[in-house]
């Protein structure tokens, strides 16, 4: 590894002493001891110029209400994706997609249930319940087509999973070809990491999983019976993430007529016309011996949906290594622009602007990029920038880059994502689950040492984060991945405060349209974790050997194949 000079050295020591860095990057006291990270001197003179006013303007304008929300697909959205475009350029970096640009073309489908769908559960005694959209279900047609209709007997299939490793099959060989299974999200609990690795969630518990395995049984419909604690989120974010128009990849394979939520009054309800107890129906899913259970009653929908094939865009970017034998070879980082648009159906504010979520991973990801491309020497291997699209419907932009790399997916030998970073001050904490998954886990673990960082476990393993943002495309075809984030200590203020903020941010902001920025916000953390993710991926960009999994992590064998 190329060492500094011993001028520029000693230089860089002054330098990094200066307020600047304990404020932006490591939250230690001023004067303190500076790090000594082993980066060489032109890395660090381009991770100083890291600055949390640059991320803001980016935040600033990626959120304001004239980019009416990002939505995939819309007009806003667009901008966004040229915005971007424009800065990666300015920063002197080279297109990566399509065409000699800075755009790859993702294909698309936009689905968008119209008001003449009808919903009704016909219990085996009792009055049908027609369901009221958004306030009691939602529901999407998945196989694309512009009307369904499902006409089919409930089957109650625990928590639909089937994990031969773990010794756990909820379908006990029932074919449930035609039927519609009604199911929990989450995954049986339990506190020893070798069974569904414990607390935190695997990708057995994501709704994402329960849709992929019921159409992969020939099931027509899932009815997935929201709980805020199981799903880690209240009611109105389902309503929020799953009103007007839902997109998706053009339809591949089995896909399901309805694929659906319910609210958990309605379970209840369901249930209890079913002559069942629904608390019992959860606690029997928890065992191994559950078997499936036929309600008796009916799901009777038509779905009417509005069809729409369209294009959205990637936005990636390179720069190009320095070792023409490793230039082939890249650090990839990424971040979605995408958000929730305009709800015209919704009094009052109804432009869903993203500022945290996630003007700030754009606004982090424009910083290290620029912090690259303004450099004055380049790392040996290549550094991919993607800030995907279609995260927010099911992290379609990122699979479909994952898909479509620009360069070999074997060949990556790292992501960094960056994804919902709260402007809340100085972080003495940081996030990075998933990374010890990784043979890279002990660089990240001296760097955050480095920048006086305590790496915090997942504050919330339950709510399956690792699965839940692009990363995790990456991860799907055997890219070693994770996001880099906060923890929930602050400068000046108790974990308690932190995770105060965090629990009302969830409850009253996520995907919501207030969350909006406000000049207040404190962008010297998302700095930091800018600083922290430039020393990482420079790092991993000069190793001898490409970063790989654990031995038997779940995407271990999908590494293997890509190389």
């Amino acid at each position: 590894m190329q060492r500094m000079p011993k001028i520029l050295s000693a230089c860089l020591m002054v330098c990094l002493s200066l307020p600047g860095w304990a404020e932006g990057g490591a939250g230690g006291a001023k004067g303190a001891k500076s790090p000594s990270i082993k980066l060489p001197g032109a890395a660090f003179v381009a991770l100083e110029t890291i600055n949390p006013e640059h991320i803001r303007w980016h935040v600033r304008y990626l959120s304001h209400d004239l980019l009416e929300g990002r939505g995939t697909g819309q007009r806003g959205g667009d901008i966004a994706a040229e915005y971007i475009a424009t800065q990666f350029a300015e920063y002197g970096l080279k297109p990566a997609g399509d065409h000699g640009t800075y755009m790859q073309k993702v294909p698309l489908v936009g689905i968008t249930t119209l008001p003449e769908t009808q919903f009704s559960l016909v219990p085996k005694r009792g009055e049908t319940m027609n369901l009221k959209p958004l306030d009691e279900y939602v529901a999407f047609d998945q196989t694309q087509q512009a009307q369904s209709d499902v006409d089919a007997d409930i089957v109650f299939v625990g928590f639909g999973i089937e994990a031969p490793e773990y010794g756990w099959d909820d379908y006990k060989g029932l074919d449930v070809r035609g039927k519609v299974l009604l199911m929990l999200v989450n995954e049986p609990t339990s506190e020893d990491p070798k069974f569904f690795k414990g607390k935190a969630l695997t990708y057995y518990g994501r709704w994402t999983y329960k849709y992929e395995e019921a159409a992969r049984k020939g099931a027509v419909g899932v009815l997935l019976v929201h709980q805020t604690q199981m799903a880690s989120y209240p009611w109105e974010v389902v309503r929020n993430s799953n009103s007007g128009e839902k997109s998706a990849l053009k339809v591949e394979g089995p896909a399901l007529k309805v694929a659906s939520w319910v609210h958990l009054d309605v379970a209840t309800r369901l249930a209890l016309a079913s002559g069942m107890n629904l608390e019992k129906m959860l606690q029997d899913a928890q065992s191994r011996e559950f078997r499936p259970v036929s309600l008796g009653a009916k799901l009777k929908a038509h779905m009417v949906s509005k069809v729409r094939n369209f294009e959205s865009n990637n936005v990636v970017a390179i720069l190009p290594g320095s070792d023409r034998k490793s230039a082939d070879e890249a650090v990839m980082y990424t971040a979605h622009y995408d958000h929730f648009g305009i709800r015209p159906d919704m009094p009052g504010d109804n432009i869903f602007n993203g500022a945290e979520d996630n003007a700030t991973g754009c606004g982090i990801l424009l910083e290290v990029a620029r912090a690259f491309g303004t450099a004055a020497q380049h790392p040996r291997r290549s550094i991919l920038f993607a800030a995907v699209t279609a995260e927010e419907q099911g992290l379609l932009g990122s699979e479909y880059l994952g898909k479509h790399p620009p360069i070999p997916a074997g060949k990556i030998t790292l992501d960094l994502n960056y994804d919902d970073v709260k402007p809340l001050g100085a972080p003495e904490e940081v996030e990075v689950s998933g990374a010890e998954r990784t043979d890279f886990y002990p660089s990240v673990q001296a760097t955050a040492k480095e920048f006086r960082l305590a790496i915090r476990p997942d504050a919330r393993p339950e709510a399956g984060h690792f699965y839940r943002s692009d990363h995790f495309s990456m991860a799907r075809v055997g890219i070693p991945s994770f996001s880099i984030n906060e923890g929930m200590k602050y400068k000046g203020h108790s974990e308690g405060w932190g995770l105060d903020q965090e629990r009302e941010y969830v409850e009253k902001h996520y995907h919501q349209p207030s969350d909006e920025y406000h000049p207040e916000m404190d962008f010297v953390g998302d700095s930091a974790m800018a600083r922290f993710g430039f020393a990482l991926g420079w790092e991993a960009a000069s190793l001898p050997k490409l970063i790989g999994w654990q031995r038997g992590d779940e995407f271990e064998a999908v590494r293997a194949k890509s190389q």
